[in-house]
C-alpha cells in the first residue's frame, strides 16, 4: 500500500470515527442516542416484567429465553455486518431452514460432526453466493437475497421430501445444543462466543472499519484501497455461514426440522432485532452488541405476553410500531447527520 493511500484510509477513518461519535458533539450525542434508544426499552420492559409476572425472574424461564433465541441471536449478529456493510440479506430464514434439514439427514445416517459440518458449509456457500450475485452481478441485494430464498426453500423440500425429520434423543448430535455447563445449555454458551467475537471483528479490527466504511460511502472507500466487494462477499458469506450454524443448533435442541417451518418468519425477526439495535438500514452504521440487545427486546416481549396471558395478536403490532419507529428514527438521524 502507497504513502497516500494510507493517508487516505487515515482520512476515510477520521471520517467514519465522525459516525462513530469520535470527532463531533452533535454525532457523538446522537451515538450516545442510538445506544440510549434500545438499552433504555429493554431496562425498563426488564423491570416492568419483573415486577408484572412473578415467573419472569426464575432462573430457568430467562435460560429459556437465551435457549430459545441462540439461532436468532447468531443470525442476526452476522446480519448486522451484511447491513452496515450496505447489504441486506432476507435469504437467512431459507439458509436456515436448508441447513436444518442437511443437518437432520446426515445426522439420521452419519456422523453427527458430519451433519454440523456439512450444515454450517451450506449455509457459508449459500453466503457466498449471495455475495456474489450483488457484486459482481450488480444485482440489489434486497432482490438478490429474496429471490434466493425462493430457490433455497426449494432445495430444501427437495433434501427433505417435504417431510418432517425427527432424530433421537440418546443420539450424539443432541449434546450439541443441549450438554449443561454451569446449568447452562451449550447452544447459549456458543451463541455468546460467535456473538462476541462478530461484535469484537466489527468495532475492534481493521475488517470492522473497512465494513464501516464501505456501508458509509462506498465510492470514498474505494478510492481509499478499501476493496468493498470483496468486503461485502465476506460478509454476506458470514451471514449464510451464520444461518447454517443457528440450523443446527436449532435441530439439536428440537430434534425435529422441515424445509417450510418458519423462514419468513425468522428473517423478519432478524432483520427487525437489527434495525430495533439501532443498525441504520443505509448501511455505515451499527453494532453487534446493540444488535444482541435488540433481539432480546422482542424476545421479551413475546416472553412478556406469554406470561400475562395477552392475546398474541397485540404482539405483532407492537412489534411492527416498534420496527417502523425504529426505521424512523434512522431516518430522522440521517437527515440530521447531513
Amino acid at each position: 500500500m502507497t504513502k497516500q493511500t494510507s493517508e487516505e484510509i487515515t482520512e476515510l477513518e477520521d471520517a467514519d470515527g465522525a459516525r462513530w461519535g469520535l470527532r463531533s458533539g452533535g454525532l457523538q450525542l446522537l451515538h450516545s442516542w442510538r445506544t440510549a434508544g434500545i438499552a433504555i426499552p429493554f431496562l425498563l420492559l426488564f423491570v416492568t416484567l419483573s415486577i408484572t409476572s412473578a415467573p419472569f425472574l426464575h432462573t430457568t424461564n430467562l435460560i429459556n429465553i437465551l435457549d430459545q433465541q441462540a439461532a436468532t441471536l447468531c443470525i442476526a449478529a452476522a446480519g448486522t455486518l451484511v447491513l452496515v456493510a450496505g447489504g441486506i440479506d432476507l435469504s437467512v430464514g431459507a439458509t436456515y431452514g436448508l441447513a436444518t434439514v442437511v443437518a437432520g439427514e446426515i445426522a439420521a445416517h452419519h456422523s453427527p460432526v458430519l451433519a454440523i459440518v456439512a450444515a454450517i458449509l451450506v449455509g457459508l456457500f449459500v453466503g457466498l453466493v449471495n455475495g456474489l450475485i450483488v457484486t459482481v452481478f450488480k444485482i440489489n441485494a434486497l432482490i438478490t437475497t429474496l429471490a434466493m430464498s425462493f430457490v433455497i426453500g426449494g432445495l430444501a423440500l427437495k433434501v427433505s421430501g417435504g417431510n418432517l425429520i425427527v432424530l433421537s434423543a440418546s443420539s450424539g448430535f443432541f449434546k450439541f445444543a443441549n450438554a449443561q455447563f454451569l446449568t447452562v445449555p451449550s447452544s447459549v454458551w456458543m451463541t455468546l462466543v460467535f456473538v462476541v467475537v462478530l461484535g469484537l471483528l466489527l468495532s475492534r479490527s481493521t475488517f470492522g472499519r473497512y465494513v464501516i466504511a464501505s456501508g458509509g460511502n462506498a465510492e470514498a472507500a474505494r478510492l481509499a484501497g478499501v476493496r468493498v466487494n470483496l468486503i461485502r462477499i465476506v460478509a454476506f458469506t458470514l451471514s449464510g455461514g451464520a444461518a447454517g450454524l443457528g440450523g443446527v443448533i436449532d435441530i439439536s435442541r428440537l430434534l425435529s426440522a422441515q424445509a417450510a417451518s418458519g423462514g419468513s418468519a425468522l428473517a423478519f425477526t432478524v432483520l427487525a432485532g437489527i434495525v430495533v439495535g439501532g443498525t441504520s438500514i443505509a448501511g455505515g452504521e451499527g453494532s453487534v452488541w446493540r444488535t444482541g440487545i435488540g433481539v432480546l427486546f422482542i424476545a421479551l416481549i413475546g416472553n412478556g405476553f406469554d406470561l400475562l396471558g395477552v392475546d398474541p395478536l397485540y404482539q405483532q403490532i407492537v412489534l411492527g410500531l416498534i420496527l417502523l419507529f425504529a426505521v424512523g428514527l434512522d431516518s430522522w438521524a440521517r437527515q440530521r447527520r447531513r
